[in-house]
C-alpha cells in the first residue's frame, strides 16, 4: 500500500530543502504549493473563478494570478481569504490526489508537501504520518524577508495567519530541527528516510481517507 508523509511547516521553516533531500534519496514528492502556483499561471484551471470572484485587479499583465495583489486583499479580508481557499483548495488536492496515485507503484515512498497541512486538517486524515519542519520565528521571518523581500510587518503578519509553533509540533509525528546550517537538516532526513522506507514496506494499511 502506498506509504504518504506529510510534510509540513510554517513559511521560512525549510520545507522546501528538506523536500529536495527526500527527492534526492528516492522519495517522490508532491507539493501542494506547487500545484497551486501552476492552477494561478497563465492558463491555470484556477483561474477563471479567481477572476470571477475578485476581478481584474488581482491578474497579472502576463494573465497569471497577481499573487502579491491577492496576498494584500486576503490578509485585510478573512473573508476573502476564505472565498480564495473555497477555490483552490479542492482544486489542489485532487490534483494532489492523482499525482500520489501515479507515483505509488514508482518510489518507496510518497512526500506531500502541505504548507498549511495543520490549518486544514482533512489533509491529516491523508497520510501515514506528519512530518514537521521546525525553526525559531525569528529565523524564518529573517528568511521570508530575505526570500521575498517583504518588510517585516508583511513577514511576520504571513507567520501570525497560520498555525502556531506549539499547533504544529503537537500535530507532528516527526520533527526536523531546521535552525542550523545545511549539513544538520540533511543528516535529519537522511535519518528519516530510511525510517520512512522501513514503515512501507511494513505498511499493511492504506492512508485513510476522510
Amino acid at each position: 500500500m502506498t506509504f504518504i508523509v506529510g510534510l509540513t511547516g510554517g513559511i521560512g521553516s525549510g520545507k522546501s530543502a528538506a523536500a529536495e533531500r527526500f527527492a534526492a534519496l528516492g522519495a517522490a514528492i508532491v507539493d501542494t504549493d506547487v500545484i497551486a502556483r501552476e492552477l494561478t499561471a497563465p492558463g491555470g484551471a484556477g483561474l477563471a473563478p479567481i477572476r470571477a470572484a475578485f476581478g481584474e485587479e488581482v491578474m497579472a499583465a502576463d494573465g497569471a494570478l497577481d499573487r502579491a495583489a491577492m496576498r494584500r486583499l486576503v490578509f485585510a479580508d478573512p473573508a476573502a481569504r476564505a472565498r480564495l481557499e473555497a477555490i483552490l483548495h479542492p482544486l489542489i488536492r485532487a490534483e494532489s490526489e492523482t499525482r500520489c496515485r501515479s507515483a505509488a507503484a514508482d518510489f518507496p515512498y510518497i512526500v506531500l508537501v502541505v504548507p498549511l497541512l495543520v490549518e486544514s486538517g482533512g489533509y491529516r486524515e491523508r497520510v501515514n504520518r506528519v512530518c514537521v519542519v521546525d525553526c525559531p520565528e525569528e529565523i524564518r521571518i529573517a528568511r521570508v524577508m530575505k526570500r521575498s523581500g517583504l518588510a517585516r510587518q508583511e513577514a511576520e503578519a504571513i507567520l501570525n495567519a497560520q498555525a502556531g509553533r506549539a499547533e504544529r509540533l503537537a500535530a507532528a509525528d516527526d520533527v526536523i530541527e531546521n535552525g542550523g546550517g545545511r549539513a544538520a537538516l540533511v543528516e535529519q532526513v537522511d535519518r528519516l528516510h530510511a525510517k520512512y522506507c522501513a514503515l512501507a514496506k511494513t505498511c499493511q494499511e492504506p492512508a485513510r481517507t476522510p
